[in-house]
């Protein structure tokens, strides 16, 4: 069982930056979803388990950069230019699937991951 556990969320401005951090107990395919008050929850970012593959929602291309530790098992979101848009709980999502041609096609699906973390409160003030 793949244990996660995410932190760094907090209250910003907007325009700000923030780094969201999600420990692994093992190294899996991990990404990032958002769920916003009354909202479904949405992908955000994805990062394989070697780190040479990386994915974007659309609406954080050009503002967020994931990457990973494999030293510690610990991934990363580098968020900037953050918007009141962005306020949401962030969860990252572990993927045990061992083919990474079926965890790329199908990434940004809530049903692609099997772990899910605590979640961390991300709120942008404007």
């Amino acid at each position: 069982q793949v244990q996660l556990v995410e932190s760094g969320g907090g209250l910003v401005q907007a325009g700000d930056s923030l780094r969201l951090s999600c420990a692994a107990s093992e190294r899996t395919f991990i990404a990032w979803f958002r769920q916003a008050p009354g909202k479904e929850r949405e992908s955000v970012s994805a990062i394989s388990r070697t780190g040479l593959s990386t994915y974007y929602a659309d609406f954080v291309k050009g503002r967020a950069t994931i990457t990973r530790d494999n030293s510690d098992y610990t991934v990363y979101l580098q968020m900037n230019r953050l918007k009141p848009d962005d306020t949401a709980v962030y969860y990252c999502a572990a993927s045990t699937v061992d083919s990474i041609g079926d965890w790329a096609r199908n990434w940004a699906r809530t049903s692609a991951y099997d772990y899910w973390g605590q979640g961390t409160q991300v709120t942008v003030s404007s």
